[in-house]
């Protein structure tokens, strides 16, 4: 794999195992996953067994103290050779682990993260509700309402990754609903606990066999002790680890779409028509040049978003020159992957359409990265807004 970007030595050795691990460990359930709309519920102890959960917690927890841009080349390795089974990862080590980790007190990261790290526990993170996506924080309607030590949870929960699996959830709740997004806060929720339920499992065209469901808490009954942070304080959670989520994102459409091009390149030398490989042609060398030029602007663009989260303070993200970048990264990276793998079905021609071949499983796949995480025009309105604001400039 390519790798353009200034990496250390540790980096390229961390991204190469991760390589050589996900072609022998995940390659091999790909089809399966997508074919059938299987989950490997294996697939997360082996991951915490062989050392790929917890990649950033600290040594002294079990984790691998990785940076957040180390973590990335895995997920990018990941998807490279399984995008589903990053997909199922990734919401776990990134979206709850790591959030759990930067947000929590010691005890709650005593509590909850030796299980999320061996892959034992399996982790989501609850925030899209049935009415409320692109406006996850005003559109808010869950409930959490202090009764003594506890709050009482009441909502829903859609398109949640991981939910119908997840053990524990990092989940987001109104607890000052007259303050609108200021009076959100987040909690760590065991799924074991009375009142939450399952209610439906999705069927979804992409990312099969990661189990995405709709959840609903019913009276949920949860210690005050496993509320993240201060009450009312969860939009700083949120937006922090939406960055993050932004920019970590990205890192499995760069994997997917190189092993787009890399499939392209020896279709096209392989491929015969009219006496001669079809790579001799120059619009099919046009297609490829396009692909490749898109997911190396890409990964730059990417490498250099997760490095900036590396040096981003606790409390920081959502908003200032960070956000704008990880809202650039993830847009590009959607444009792009939806390019790439338009074009590699273009070039592999009617075996592209067919439903079981690689490119096709990428190309359906595809379609989430400009709606997860932030639809591209919701990333679209966060870059000019920064934009507007870094040149002081108001529109108000």
């Amino acid at each position: 794999m390519m790798t353009p970007f200034s990496l250390t030595d540790e980096q390229r050795a961390i991204q190469d195992a991760a390589f050589r691990y996900a072609e022998a460990e995940l390659h091999p359930l790909f089809a399966r996953m997508d074919d059938e709309d299987w989950y490997p519920e294996h697939l997360m102890a082996k991951l915490g067994a062989d050392g790929y959960c917890g990649l950033t917690a600290p040594v002294d927890l079990g984790g691998a103290g990785m940076d957040l841009l180390s973590a990335g080349l895995v997920a990018e390795a990941f998807a490279y050779w399984n995008t589903n089974a990053s997909f199922i990862w990734g919401p776990h080590e990134n979206l709850c682990l790591n959030n759990i980790l930067r947000n929590g007190s010691p005890e709650q990261i005593a509590r909850f993260v030796p299980g999320l790290i061996s892959g034992q526990k399996v982790g989501a993170l609850g925030l899209t509700e049935p009415g409320a996506g692109s406006d996850a924080l005003g559109s808010m309607a869950t409930r959490a309402v202090r009764d003594g030590d506890d709050y009482v949870i009441t909502g829903r929960k859609m398109f949640i990754s991981n939910g119908p699996v997840a053990d524990v959830i990092l989940l987001y709740a109104k607890t000052a609903p007259d303050l609108g997004p200021k009076g959100i806060s987040a909690f760590v929720v065991e799924t074991d606990t009375p009142g939450f339920q399952v209610a439906q499992k999705l069927n979804k065209m992409g990312w099969r066999g990661c189990p995405t469901g709709e959840l609903v808490f019913d009276g949920m009954r949860v210690p005050a002790a496993n509320r993240l942070g201060a009450e009312n304080a969860g939009v700083g959670v949120v937006m922090s680890g939406l960055d993050i989520e932004r920019a970590f994102l990205c890192l499995p459409s760069i994997g997917a779409a190189q092993r787009c091009l890399d499939l392209s390149l020896d279709h096209a030398a392989l491929r015969r028509q009219f006496g001669r490989p079809i790579g001799s042609f120059q619009m099919i060398q046009s297609h490829l040049a396009e692909m490749a030029t898109l997911i190396e602007a890409a990964r730059l663009t990417a490498y250099g978003a997760l490095a900036a989260c590396d040096a981003m303070q606790h409390g920081e993200g959502g908003r200032g020159t960070i956000h704008r970048l990880c809202a650039q990264s993830v847009m590009f990276g959607a444009d792009m992957l939806a390019r790439v793998t338009d074009l590699a079905v273009q070039i592999h021609g009617g075996s592209g359409f067919i439903w079981e071949t690689e490119v096709n499983r990428h190309y359906r796949n595809a379609r989430i990265a400009s709606l997860g995480g932030g639809t591209t025009e919701v990333r679209k309105l966060i870059i000019a807004e920064e934009l507007f604001r870094e040149r002081g400039l108001s529109l108000r």
